[in-house]
């Protein structure tokens, strides 16, 4: 008989020992040499206060890095037509796995763009109704509201058996565009009396179109083109004048010798102001926009965008239009009865990007939602749908604060979704302030102790459990529970809204009262935003604070975008005797090797350019004759390199006590922004700090109802009780604030609550509860009283 021994199992293969990705001396932002193991295969929640380097460590280091590595695999060819990235600020990346980001910024908000369109839902739907739809009208491009019906026909000349023939050839291409409205669902007309003022001419500078002066070469076109007098009042015009001054088709024109293209008025801005997504226009051009233009729904399409054709062609009495404009769960429900083997393959695919917008808790939106009205968090998790039945593995997956604008209900499922991307064998890291999802985490990684210069540390790294005995900031706060309000304060007026029936909202009738902290609560989709934003009569009392991101480049700063600038300018110009503009960067006192951005930028083609420190301003970014000028023995640059904190005392005393200045850094530090340097560059700073200087700019504005939308966004929890102190002076100095919220300590802390519901979409948009805090904990009657009285303790 053989013998049986026992053999010592195998060692493991050294393929399976890459379990980390291990960072040492990350620098980027205002990471301090930090260095981290993060195990792969397994959920990391990444912590701290806002602006500690949660995302300079993960996305601006890790998710960097693995994405600039893959781009160098593509040939320079390529690559030419890629962003360029720079290497981050690190000594040693090892372990990468490919990263997919899945972060917060808003879809592109081009009118062009919906829910299906960025989902690929649409085209899904489109081949479905070629196929199946009666009459049947065409191929896909038939039911698509981006393409345009066009004909032609003309003669083709072409080489055949070494002879020249002419043929006649005609093509037609039918798509589904609504000509009226060219697919935007929307037509706009145009004031005329907003461009112009016809009793002048335009010598006299009739023209009131921002950038439309006679001085350049506008006014040598229009003096030059010889279309109509240029001194002639234009309502003395005569048809065919004024026909030519807005409408003429580009015609080509010769003035002082040089060749040139005039065009009519209302075809040249409808190009360079009227296509473009109004939000991402400059201030002063936007209010032109919105004074001109009136947007109404397109008369021939009814809103839909899609032509008479594509509207007729329908699968049992549904047409692609009415599709489109179900709630998404519904559409579901009606894809599911679908049963034709033909097109069986089409229908399971489209059922599961269906099923995944229901699972992910959007199934209250219509796939003809335009993508631009989505808040971050809808954006966040529309595209996380393209990644939830991947089969994908061993990929990282990059999440921003993904519970952002989630109700605590919601929460349960996104941390389901999140685990099921871990188990197929993914690194998922999670940037969260949520107490609920740092629990769920395999390992916690909490940088701090503080933001800005004084954050930038790993100070914790660990389990959940070692998280909350730790005493760093997010582990004494991690367990904090606010308590209900035992007093409330007396409303001292009411905010009527009277039938509001805005998206899902469904006749709702409630007064919010004032004078008081009002917070409107709800699931995500029960019309929260559409009654406070919809609503509310925005007359010159109302200070809307919505989530739109601010914009800003690396030339503008804290004490650009606040205007801080300007009296700290005038400050140095009366202390000196000179100029205010020799003290701005962007102006006569710019260093003129660098002008003025402290940096010299090389391209260097495909690969990443290369940012070098000026040697001329050594970074300061003015020139050495302004650094002569001293106010309170500080010169300009010295003052930009300021905090916050520090700033306020220099200003608020001594010679160079300014108070409009002292004024503004002061609600700076009310929204806990101390930390910050003046001369910061916008893009170094994080989602929750610009939506803090967002709100410390508008606290400014003279108004007695304040609407904020979701203010806890990237905060941590040790900054929810300041945010909550600034709320409560807001309240106390007179003013009424309303605020819609999912975070807990914000509802305990209101002195009313109106709960919207109970569901999202047409399950939603009605009042299920008003009253205090205390009385909805006490009732339990909905599911943010459930929450709450969860959250408290009671």
């Amino acid at each position: 008989m053989a013998k049986r021994t026992d053999t010592e199992s195998p060692a493991p293969h050294v393929a399976d020992s890459h379990d980390l990705i291990r960072v040492h001396g990350a620098r980027e932002n205002n990471l301090k040499d930090v260095t981290v193991e993060i195990p792969k295969r397994r959920l990391t929640v990444f912590t701290g206060v806002s602006g500690s380097g949660k995302s300079s460590l993960v996305f601006d280091t890790i998710a960097a890095e693995s994405q600039r590595l893959i781009n160098e695999t593509y040939s320079a060819f390529v690559q030419g037509f890629m962003p360029t990235l720079a290497r981050p600020e690190v000594d040693v990346l090892e372990g990468l796995t490919t990263a997919i980001i899945v972060d917060q910024q808003r879809m592109g908000g081009d009118p062009r763009s919906t829910v299906g369109t960025a989902t690929d839902a649409n085209a899904m739907l489109r081949i479905l109704f070629s196929r199946l739809g009666q009459p049947h009208i065409g191929s896909p491009k038939a039911f698509s509201f981006n393409v345009a019906s066009i004909s032609g026909a003309g003669a083709v000349t072409l080489e055949r058996g070494g002879k020249t023939v002419k043929e006649r050839r005609s093509f037609s291409i039918t798509g589904g565009m609504c000509p009226r409205c060219e697919g935007r669902g929307t037509v706009s007309e145009i004031d005329l009396t907003q461009l112009y003022d016809d009793s002048k001419s335009l010598n006299e500078g009739a023209l009131t179109i921002p950038g439309y002066s006679m001085d350049g070469w506008y006014g040598r076109i229009f003096t030059g083109c010889g279309f109509f007098d240029p001194d002639k009042p234009i309502r003395k015009y005569t048809k065919r004048e004024l026909n030519d001054l807005l409408h003429k088709e580009p015609t080509k024109i010769k003035v002082e010798g040089i060749n040139l293209t005039y065009e009519g008025l209302i075809p040249k801005i409808q190009k360079s102001m009227l296509s473009k997504d109004i939000d991402a226009l400059q201030p002063h051009i936007r209010a032109f926009v919105e004074r001109a233009m009136t947007f109404t729904v397109c008369p021939e399409c009814d809103g839909t965008r899609l032509g008479e054709a594509a509207r007729s062609s329908k699968i049992k009495g549904i047409s692609i239009a009415d599709a489109c404009a179900m709630q998404i769960s519904d559409l579901a429900a009606w894809v599911r009865g679908l049963d034709e083997p033909s097109v069986a393959p089409l229908l399971a695919k489209l059922q599961h990007t269906l099923d995944s917008f229901v699972e992910i808790g959007l199934g209250y939106l219509s796939l003809d939602r335009s993508s631009g009205t989505l808040s971050g968090g809808e954006a966040q998790r529309v595209k996380m749908i393209r990644h939830l039945g991947s089969s994908l593995t061993d990929t990282t997956y990059v999440f921003d604060e993904p519970t952002t604008g989630l109700h605590p209900h919601d929460i349960q499922r996104m941390n389901t979704l999140l685990l099921r991307l871990r188990d197929k064998g993914n690194t998922v890291l999670v940037v969260e302030h949520k107490p609920e999802v740092i629990a769920i985490a395999d390992h916690v990684v909490d940088l701090g102790p503080g933001a800005g210069t004084e954050g930038g540390t790993v100070c914790f790294e660990g389990t959940v459990e070692g998280l909350r005995a730790g005493g760093t900031l997010t582990g004494r706060h991690f367990d904090d529970r606010a308590s209900v309000k035992e007093t409330v304060r007396k409303p001292t007026g009411r905010l009527p809204i009277r039938g509001a029936t805005t998206h899902n909202l469904q006749g709702v009738d409630v007064d919010i009262p004032l004078g008081v902290l009002a917070v409107i609560t709800g699931v995500a989709g029960s019309g929260k935003s559409s009654l406070v934003h919809g609503s509310i009569p925005v007359d010159a009392d109302v200070v809307s604070i919505d989530q739109t991101p601010i914009r800003g480049s690396r030339r503008s700063n804290p004490a650009t975008y606040t205007g801080l600038l300007d009296p700290i300018r005038k400050a140095f110009a009366k202390a000196n005797g000179v100029k205010p503009a020799l003290f701005s960067a962007n102006s006569e006192g710019a260093c003129p090797t660098c002008n003025g951005a402290g940096v010299i930028y090389t391209d260097l083609a495909m690969m990443a350019g290369v940012a070098t420190t000026c040697e001329e301003c050594d970074g300061k970014r003015f020139e050495a004759s302004v650094l002569e000028y001293h106010l309170g023995g500080r010169d300009i640059s010295e003052v930009l390199a300021m905090s916050v904190t520090e700033a306020e005392e220099f200003f608020g005393a001594g010679e160079a006590r300014t108070p409009a200045a002292h004024r503004i850094l002061g609600r700076l530090a009310d929204v806990g922004l101390g930390y910050l340097t003046l001369g910061q560059p916008l893009t170094t700073l994080s989602g929750g700090e610009r939506q803090r200087l967002k709100l410390a700019t508008r606290m400014a504005e003279k108004g007695g109802v304040y609407i904020l939308d979701e203010p806890t966004t990237g905060l941590h929890l040790a900054d929810v009780e300041q945010l909550l102190g600034l709320l409560d002076r807001l309240v106390d100095s007179g003013k009424s604030v309303i605020v819609i919220e999912h975070h807990q300590a914000v509802m305990a802390h209101a002195d009313w609550i109106i709960d919207l519901g109970p569901g999202a979409g047409h399950d939603g948009g009605r009042i299920v509860f008003e009253g205090t805090p205390a009385a909805l904990v006490a009732a339990r009657s909905t599911l943010t009283g459930e929450h709450l009285a969860t959250y408290v303790g009671s």
